[in-house]
C-alpha cells in the first residue's frame, strides 16, 4: 500500500465524542417518547445529523412533524452536544494519537480529517490537535455526508493530492463505503474491522506507522 497522505475521520478515530451524541440525541428522543439506547446509537456512527434524526424516527408513533420541527431538533440537537463539548480538552486525545500524527509529519505525509461534523474545527481547537493538520474537510465544506466520497475527495483536494495517493482511516462502515467510492486506500479500525471491507484493519492508530 503506497500512499502519500493520510486523511482521519475524528469521532471515533482520533477522539471519542460517542457519548456526548448519545446524551444529546437520547434528550431529543426522550421529548418525542422514543425508545433509544446505545444499540441504536451505534446506528448514528458517520452519519450526518439529519440522516441520524431519520433513524430516531424510525420508531416514532407520534403525530406527523413538519421539517421546521424537524429543522428545530436538529438544531436544539446541535446546542445539546456543543454544550457537552466544552467538557473537552487536550488530555481526551491519546499519546498513541499524538505520537502518531507526529511521526507520520515527519515521514513527509500530509495529514487531514475528513468529517461529516460541523463541529470539527471547535472538537480540533478544545483538543489541541489542530497544529497536527495540513487541511480540514468537514461538514462546513459538503452537501452530502458518507457513504458520499465527497468529504475525502475535499480533503484530498485541500491537500493538492490524487484520491489514490490517500490512506483514509475510519472507524465506521459509512466511511470505508465513502472512501473505496472515493478511490482511495483505507483502514479500518474500532467497528469498522468487522465488516472486512477495508484493504487493513489497525488495533491502534499507531499501527498505521507499519502499513
Amino acid at each position: 500500500m503506497e500512499f502519500k497522505a493520510v486523511i482521519f475521520d475524528l469521532d471515533g478515530v482520533l477522539v471519542f465524542t460517542d457519548k456526548y451524541h448519545f446524551l444529546a440525541w437520547k434528550k431529543i428522543a426522550d421529548e418525542l417518547d422514543i425508545p433509544f439506547d446505545e444499540k441504536d446509537n451505534d446506528r448514528l456512527r458517520g452519519v450526518g445529523r439529519a440522516e441520524s434524526l431519520d433513524i430516531i424516527l424510525e420508531k416514532y408513533t407520534g403525530e406527523e412533524l413538519s421539517s421546521e420541527k424537524k429543522a428545530e431538533l436538529l438544531e436544539r440537537k446541535n446546542d445539546i452536544y456543543k454544550e457537552q463539548l466544552k467538557n473537552m480538552s487536550p488530555s481526551d486525545v491519546t499519546d498513541d494519537v499524538r505520537n502518531t500524527l507526529k511521526k507520520l509529519h515527519e515521514r513527509g505525509y500530509l495529514l487531514s480529517v475528513g468529517s461529516s461534523s460541523k463541529n470539527t474545527a471547535y472538537i480540533l481547537e478544545r483538543t489541541d490537535l489542530g497544529k497536527y493538520f495540513d487541511a480540514v474537510a468537514d461538514g462546513t465544506h459538503i452537501t452530502r455526508t458518507k457513504p458520499d466520497p465527497e468529504v475525502f475527495l475535499k480533503a484530498a483536494e485541500f491537500l493538492k493530492v490524487e484520491p489514490e495517493d490517500c490512506l483514509v482511516i475510519e472507524d465506521a462502515d459509512a466511511g470505508i463505503e465513502a472512501a473505496i467510492a472515493a478511490g482511495m486506500h483505507s483502514a479500518a479500525i474500532g467497528p469498522a474491522r468487522q465488516r472486512g471491507r477495508a484493504e487493513a484493519c489497525i488495533g491502534k492508530i499507531s499501527d498505521i506507522l507499519s502499513l
